[in-house]
């Protein structure tokens, strides 16, 4: 009994630690559209100063209050780095999906990376594929699509490079879910994953702003373009913010309910970061929330919460049956 309840505590808190780091990440597009459209910012050279503010934010919090977090066996390191090269493309393909897209067109495309860890986690990693997530997984999309405005068809005037890189964007936020869930079965402390997947991140997204040419979108043409921003410094100081507030916040949150929860489950609750993103803006824009807005809204939590009900109604009868178990062979013996 005490271990059932133990269980359940541990989905609870992954349950929470989701849904907070979708509360911090429903800001990035936001944050990202404004500096791209205010600036002009290439989608490539935000992505890596992002990651290096990341990087550098948490290196010096930790080597003041925790220098543990920062040791990692030799063993771990290649794993790392991949882990990394995947955060670098999937940050690089995220950002110029909202460039290209608009902030809500590129979430919408982005949480296709419900369907794909789903069954990714399936293949790879024998994760459950029941009814109940596949319902989960089709009200979370529909709820997306209804928060975005992307059933307009004013929102859909998109171009094939825009399209594919937002539908790639999802496919490696579903692959980063799979190696986040890895690295904690590999005993990764999800800040130390956090630490190094970005620091790594920067490094390659430095060497493909530096690459010589112009044959990837949104990168840095001449070295000079790396700090494009100048003297803007209101420019730098939202950079920042991205980096220090829902990057750091999100991603790190986001690691550590994987340690708790299977990647499809913590996936699909992040899809609740449309829903935070039309009230944030509604608070802080003044953009008033439609109708079918709420509406999806709600569509988007009743996945989540079905989710969660689920979960419990498994676990409080697998208790049930437990305890059946241990009083039947009480009588018996």
């Amino acid at each position: 009994m005490t271990e059932s309840h133990d269980t359940s505590a541990k989905i609870s808190r992954g349950y929470i630690f989701a849904i907070t780091s979708a509360l911090f990440l429903s800001t990035t597009p936001i944050l990202i559209r404004y500096l791209t459209q205010t600036y002009q910012l290439p989608a490539m050279v935000l992505a890596f100063w992002r990651a290096l503010f990341v990087f550098f934010s948490l290196i010096i919090f930790f080597l003041i209050f925790n220098r543990d977090l920062l040791k990692v066996s030799r063993s771990k390191v290649k794993f790392l780095l991949i882990f990394g090269l995947v955060l670098a493309i999937f940050n690089a393909s995220w950002t110029l999906s909202v460039a290209l897209n608009g902030a809500s067109i590129a979430t919408v495309l982005v949480y296709s990376s419900a369907a794909f860890t789903a069954l990714l986690g399936r293949w790879l990693l024998k994760e459950m594929l029941n009814w109940v997530k596949i319902t989960a997984i089709l009200l979370s999309l529909a709820g997306c699509v209804l928060v975005s405005e992307a059933y307009l068809t004013t929102s859909w005037q998109l171009n094939f490079i825009g399209i594919i890189t937002g539908i790639f964007a999802g496919l490696l936020y579903a692959v980063y879910s799979l190696m986040g869930r890895t690295a904690s079965n590999k005993g990764l402390n999800p800040w130390t994953s956090l630490i190094y997947t970005f620091g790594f991140a920067s490094i390659f997204l430095l060497f493909a702003n530096l690459i010589p040419g112009d044959f990837l979108p949104g990168k840095a043409i001449k070295l000079t373009d790396l700090f494009w921003l100048g003297k803007a410094y209101e420019g730098w100081l939202i950079l920042f913010l991205l980096a220090a507030i829902p990057t750091v916040a999100g991603y790190g949150l986001y690691n550590v309910s994987l340690s708790f929860l299977p990647s499809s489950i913590t996936n699909l609750i992040a899809t609740t970061e449309p829903a935070f993103t039309a009230v944030i803006a509604y608070i802080l824009l003044g953009e008033r929330l439609t109708g079918l807005q709420i509406l999806g809204s709600f569509i988007i939590l009743a996945g989540v919460i079905s989710l969660r009900l689920f979960e419990y109604i498994r676990k409080k009868r697998n208790g049930l049956l437990i305890i059946k178990s241990e009083y039947e062979s009480q009588n018996l013996s």
